[in-house]
């Protein structure tokens, strides 16, 4: 599941976010986030000639018409003898964990389990992607053989939030909830899937393509899952997480795509933990390296035009604040003495 962070930025409309972090739609103030090590001086930049970038790419763009929200079904039972997430308890986002993940050699054996399920999960979701077909639909179909392996599904219930999975289409860059909208030919979706099994938590993503999508799609959509093959193959034993950051956001920019501080983030027997992975290369603080035997996820998402973002009503859902197409990637990785094994690959 996505995390991020967006700096203040005029909107359209002249309005203004204030510096907030954005975690399962909820939103917290940035000073309450404790981050650790040195801080570097800020790069600078124009805004402006950064703006008309952005535009520019966001207009040549072919894409279909604005999301709108569909009607949201009633939240999918849970047979009692699942286990589940201590989360389940409140119906507020649990604060992030400060303790890093490092399982045990028999953790290990459990949290390969739960990953793996999680990327069976997501290809069998990526097969049901096609025009007509709802979001609603695909999360029924991840629900039910998320229950049927006898895991859970992570995001169900997370802070409330009351679908089995996450849809987020076009300009939705993370937390779409499932609905009554059909897919569209030439939509591209991302969908995230987390499960919890015997007490680990695995988590992947991938953006999927409906139909026949534009040549500009395609292509940030390959970039986006490029991004995250570079960011792991920096990935080993006493690596900087500011490695991370640097060769994700030369690759995107490469092609002219914005990215802005969207993390990775630890994962383990809890689904969210420091380090908290900014992937920003200007990030203001060095996080620290990689331990041999941690885990945690990489999640690039890049998108055509603005970062900026707006929240829909419900809370959850977060669009591109100009409508610019967006894509994201994720993997949940193992660090080894030379390198990182990822856990989420079939």
């Amino acid at each position: 599941m996505s995390f991020g962070i967006s700096q203040s930025h005029y909107l359209f409309n002249g309005g203004q976010l204030t510096p907030s972090i954005y975690f399962a739609g909820d939103p917290a103030n940035l000073s309450s986030l404790q981050l650790s090590g040195k801080k570097k001086k800020k790069s600078s930049f124009s805004p402006i000639i950064r703006r008309i970038q952005e535009l520019r790419n966001i207009s040549q763009v072919s894409r279909n018409p604005p999301l709108v929200c569909g009607r949201v079904s009633p939240r999918l039972p849970v047979p009692d003898h699942i286990p589940k997430p201590p989360y389940l308890e409140s119906t507020e986002p649990p604060k992030i964990s400060s303790e890093h993940q490092f399982p045990d050699s028999e953790g290990i054996v459990k949290m390969k389990a739960a990953c793996q399920l999680a990327a069976r999960v997501l290809d069998y979701a990526g097969t049901l992607v096609r025009p007509f077909v709802t979001t609603d639909e695909i999360d029924k179909a991840v629900h039910k053989m998320v229950i049927e392996s006898g895991a859970y599904p992570s995001p169900l219930g997370y802070g409330g939030f009351p679908k089995s999975v996450c849809t987020s289409v076009n300009e939705c860059m993370f937390h779409g909830v499932p609905d009554s909208r059909q897919l569209q030919n030439g939509d591209i979706i991302n969908i995230d899937v987390a499960v919890y099994l015997d007490g680990y938590h695995g988590d992947t993503s991938k953006t999927f393509l409906c139909g026949d999508v534009d040549e500009s799609l395609l292509q940030l959509v390959k970039v986006t899952e490029e991004c995250l093959a570079k960011g792991i193959s920096v990935c080993r034993d006493g690596a900087s997480f500011n490695e991370i950051g640097k060769i994700i956001s030369e690759h995107a920019a490469r092609y002219g795509y914005s990215m802005e501080r969207f993390i990775g983030h630890g994962v383990g027997t809890v689904l969210h933990s420091e380090p908290l992975i900014y992937l920003d290369k200007n990030y203001d603080f060095e996080i620290g390296y990689m331990i041999e035997g941690q885990t945690f996820t990489l999640e690039p998402i890049l998108t055509i035009g603005t970062t900026d973002f707006v929240t829909w009503p419900d809370k959850w859902t977060i669009l591109t604040a100009d409508g610019g197409p967006a894509a994201q990637f994720e993997h949940t990785i193992l660090i080894t003495e030379s390198g990182a094994e990822i856990l989420t690959t079939l």
